[in-house]
């Protein structure tokens, strides 16, 4: 789950499109705290970029020094949230290829055929693939098809055309902003609308036309002064020429509209409006239906019990606020969240997790001291979170803990863009609510029913916007039915993916855990011994020497390389530290590309 925005303005003169850009990044932050990048077209096409790892603030400095240095009148920006993979400088988007024409992609989402579009691109397009990322892999199958037209300048059409011929090719959920050198913007959007994308217009300031901005959320438009906002629906492009109008193309036909429930239950401000859904009102439903599945699953004696809702910040505040209304219960904040620390559920290891909950969450004694509590959270992912908080209310003097979750069991992992967890380590894989109310410690865990969290977001359609018959959402998290076709080859491969992405801050962290006297019998194995994948995508204590990169197939001839020098060892061919055999990955590198302002 990534953040992207695209601005073009009107007059040639304005050079402050990377400000805009730049603006918007802090407004959509949350959608991505990894890395994150800007890319802007200046006079006679030349693109500058500045990206790296880190947040905003970090990246284009606290007082936004580097965006000075980004001239253009067109740009686009993203935000990355982790997804499986690697988290390199190199994976900071946007990314950039200067043939054709000169194109850079910003990208929200992940592609379930990349395996297949990566062989494609070796060994029929012959492109170079420098990073593990999806999105690299489909700038550049786009890349490919536009270069099919032969023409020294190429039109609407054209474009349209190519976009069809990469949709053919690309399986997955996505939205996209993309900018071509001189030419102007282009968004799309997958054919399922599982990712989100919005566009909005404004006056010029300085002249005669128009200003256009697409954004994954309407609340940077909104911002920024855009007004006219719209949905680009599912299958659709957009071009946006300088002073021009946005020109529509369906380039593939809309297969289905179920967007992400994931963008309501979690990710998305509440400020925002999505596929004409106020993520507000989807949030007040999702609470009041959430009070009647409580009422349903407690006896009137555990129900009479509880003394207040406190809801676990910031997302679930809205959805706790309708449980006590609803249960006619107080409701009161009881934990001060600190809002410097990053996600804990997507922290490298247990321990890690563990002590980050501690980090962000306190709790207020008052609040707690000889009652009941009901505890109000967005989700339960891998149960480390839910534990160490139910753990913390009972230290706060709580004599009874109730914990409600405002989404259903998360049972399977998320193919398209979401980092959660692999299967094996969600806390619903294979148990029920007893069990898992066992293993975080409350008296009892209440989830809401999927029909019912549907329902939620259905039902929160903005006035004035036609309710769309049937809303289909995209819950496969839920219950393992993907809207689009998913090989199972595939999801073993994600849970390998997953794996391989943690398994050096795994070992990392068991090393650490020995050195400070506190590690367990597989913290010890692994520490010692190295660690491997399993099948279910679980970083475990090697049984053997993992395979070396040097075994595996070369690409184009030669040994797989980057630049600077041969992956997992020095220029003298030293092997990192891990298990035997096995080699390090860099843990930090920078692409080349022209114009790349982060590079010192």
């Amino acid at each position: 789950m990534c953040g992207i925005i695209g601005v073009i303005h009107a007059q040639p003169s304005e050079t402050s499109a990377a400000r805009e850009l730049h603006e918007a990044l802090y407004l959509l932050q949350h959608r991505g705290q990894d890395a994150c990048g800007i890319a802007t077209c200046g006079p006679r096409g030349k693109i500058y970029q500045c990206k790296g790892n880190g947040l905003a603030s970090k990246v284009f400095r606290d007082d936004g020094g580097r965006v000075a240095d980004l001239p253009g009148w067109m740009g686009i920006g993203h935000l990355r949230y982790p997804t499986a993979g690697s988290s390199a400088n190199a994976e900071a988007q946007p990314f950039y290829v200067n043939s054709p024409y000169g194109i850079c992609f910003s990208v929200n989402g992940m592609l379930i055929n990349a395996r297949k579009l990566r062989d494609f691109l070796d060994y029929e397009a012959h492109r170079h693939i420098n990073t593990e990322s999806d999105s690299e892999l489909m700038l550049n199958i786009f890349a490919n098809e536009l270069n099919e037209t032969g023409k020294a300048r190429v039109n609407d059409k054209d474009i349209f055309a190519a976009l069809t011929k990469m949709y053919d090719r690309c399986e997955g959920g996505w939205a996209c902003t993309a900018m071509l050198a001189g030419f102007g913007l282009i968004g799309f959007r997958d054919s399922y609308g599982i990712r989100p994308l919005v566009l909005g217009s404004r006056p010029a300031e300085n002249g005669a036309g128009m200003d256009y901005m697409m954004a994954s959320e309407s609340v940077a438009l909104k911002f920024l002064g855009y007004t006219s906002i719209v949905d680009i629906l599912p299958g659709q492009g957009v071009i946006i020429q300088r002073g021009a109008k946005p020109v529509f193309y369906q380039i593939q036909r809309q297969i289905l509209y179920a967007p992400d429930i994931f963008e309501y239950v979690y990710f998305a401000r509440p400020d925002s409006i999505i596929d004409s859904i106020s993520v507000a009102r989807s949030r007040e439903n999702m609470g009041v239906k959430l009070a009647n599945k409580i009422r349903s699953s407690l006896t009137p004696s555990e129900l009479a019990s509880i003394d207040v809702v406190i809801p676990i910040p910031e997302t679930a505040t809205t959805s706790a606020q309708r449980v006590s209304k609803t249960l006619k219960k107080p409701w009161a904040q009881g934990f001060v969240k600190n809002r410097y620390v990053f996600r804990t559920f997507i922290m490298p290891g247990q321990r890690a997790r563990e002590k980050g909950v501690r980090r962000k969450l306190n709790a207020m004694e008052e609040q707690f001291a000889g009652k009941t509590v009901l505890l109000v959270d967005d989700s339960i992912v891998r149960g480390t979170t839910s534990r160490e908080i139910v753990l913390m209310a009972r230290e706060a003097g709580a004599k009874a803990v109730y914990m409600a979750s405002c989404a259903p069991p998360i049972t399977n992992a998320h193919i398209y863009g979401i980092d959660l967890a692999s299967s094996s380590e969600l806390i619903a894989h294979h148990r029920d609510a007893d069990a898992i109310a066992s293993m975080i410690g409350a008296e009892k865990v209440i989830y809401q029913d999927l029909d019912d969290l549907k329902a939620a977001c259905a039902e929160a359609v903005i006035p004035g916007a036609a309710p769309r018959p049937n809303q289909e959402f995209e819950v496969g998290v839920f219950c393992g039915k993907y809207v689009t076709p998913v090989d199972e080859d595939y999801l073993v491969h994600l849970e390998q993916v997953r794996g391989e992405s943690r398994k050096l801050k795994v070992v990392e962290s068991a090393r650490e855990a020995v050195a400070n006297g506190s590690a367990g019998q597989e913290e010890f194995n692994i520490a010692t011994k190295g660690a491997q994948v399993n099948r279910e995508g679980k970083v475990v204590a090697a049984t053997s020497p993992s395979r070396s990169r040097r075994d595996r197939a070369p690409v184009n001839g030669v040994a797989e390389v980057v630049l600077g020098g041969i992956i997992g060892g020095d220029r003298n061919g030293r092997m990192a530290a891990g298990s035997e055999g096995e080699e390090k990955e860099p843990k930090d590198r920078q692409d080349v590309s022209l114009h790349n302002l982060n590079d010192d």
